[in-house]
């Protein structure tokens, strides 16, 4: 995935699905680096992890 995808996800009121490493995630924020964000799984747990954009996947 690119920053600007990255960006239009993030400002859009839609729930688009992103899956890093086979697991969906939303994503928080694109990070200053411009390189990462920050995910965190669906679900109950809120674990939030910093990964790079290019590791993330719309379904």
């Amino acid at each position: 995935m690119d920053v600007k995808r990255i960006k239009q996800i993030l400002s859009s009121p839609a729930d688009i699905d992103v899956v890093y490493n086979g697991a969906e995630v939303w994503i928080d924020k694109l990070n200053e680096d411009g390189r990462t964000a920050t995910v965190h799984l669906r679900g109950p747990l809120e674990e939030r992890t910093i990964v790079e954009i290019s590791e993330l996947e719309e379904r």
